[in-house]
């Protein structure tokens, strides 16, 4: 007699409903197939992948010491070199910029997926803040490089370098949950995120200190998710006698909590309407 037991599914109302999370994680393989496949079409057998990983930050870190240290005389945070304060800047920046574009696409792109299978939607667009960590990593190689160019030690601050980066997922992922919804139901966003990323570029911190934001404006000033993240990379990275304007990096980890969670809270309200809009 043949006692091999096959697996059971069980058709309940609203089951999926209440065992999402648990559907997520039953579907983690998904997860890494999907970040893995993205990993391999812009890496494997490609020099421009990497390349354009390397390149971009740091021709944008040129760009920005030069408009803002040699020709705006901007002072750098603590005596730290000018080159180094872009760049523990651009680090976060360039994460969540990429993060925020590839997630914000990334159910189009997989749209053929989501009309014939179920798996929780919130896997691709998680996958493709992953895949932007890769970037981030690459990018961290050219930061290195920097201090030692400079002879730039930092203290032990940099080991909290983590937390923050914590915070700069959070962030990614709020925002990129949030853009890809929308992205499904109003095809015109497709055009709103490159202008989003570009104007976001110049309203944060990147290029400058916040620190030379006048007193009275700072706290308004981080409402910017972005700059709590940022300011926390540079105290992390920096050291020395770098200070963070901590009323303005709490106001920016709660709109970053607030995010996140409106984030995940849209993009659930909208996930069952997917498959037949897109």
């Amino acid at each position: 007699m043949d006692k091999t037991h096959y697996p059971t599914t069980t058709i309940e109302a609203g089951g999926s409903e209440r065992h999402y999370w648990r559907d997520v994680w039953r579907y983690r393989e998904l997860f890494y197939f999907l970040a893995w496949r993205d990993i391999l079409v812009r890496y494997k057998q490609t020099v421009i992948g990497v390349v354009w990983a390397l390149l971009r930050p740091l021709l944008t870190m040129l760009v920005f010491t030069i408009i803002f240290s040699k020709l705006a005389k901007l002072p750098a945070d603590a005596g730290a070199p000018y080159p180094i304060m872009v760049f523990a800047a651009m680090l976060p920046w360039q994460f969540f910029a990429t993060a925020f574009a590839e997630a914000g696409n990334s159910l189009i792109s997989n749209s053929a997926m989501i009309s014939k299978v179920y798996f929780p939607r919130l896997i691709i667009p998680s996958s493709a803040v992953i895949v932007s960590f890769v970037d981030f990593l690459i990018s961290f190689a050219i930061l290195v490089g920097l201090m030692f160019w400079y002879q730039f030690v930092p203290d032990w601050r940099i080991l909290l370098l983590p937390l923050f980066m914590i915070i700069a997922f959070a962030a990614s992922l709020g925002a990129g949950l949030l853009i890809a919804s929308l992205n499904v139901r109003y095809r015109d966003f497709r055009y709103i995120i490159p202008f989003v990323v570009q104007m976001g570029l110049y309203i944060s911190p990147v290029g400058f200190s916040s620190s030379i934001v006048p007193d009275q404006w700072r706290l308004l000033y981080s409402l910017n998710p972005m700059v709590g993240v940022i300011d926390g990379f540079r105290w992390a990275i920096i050291g020395g006698d770098y200070q963070v304007y901590w009323p303005g990096f709490m106001l920016s980890l709660l709109v970053v909590a607030l995010l996140l969670g409106g984030g995940i809270y849209y993009f659930r309200k909208t996930e069952k309407t997917f498959a037949d809009v897109i």
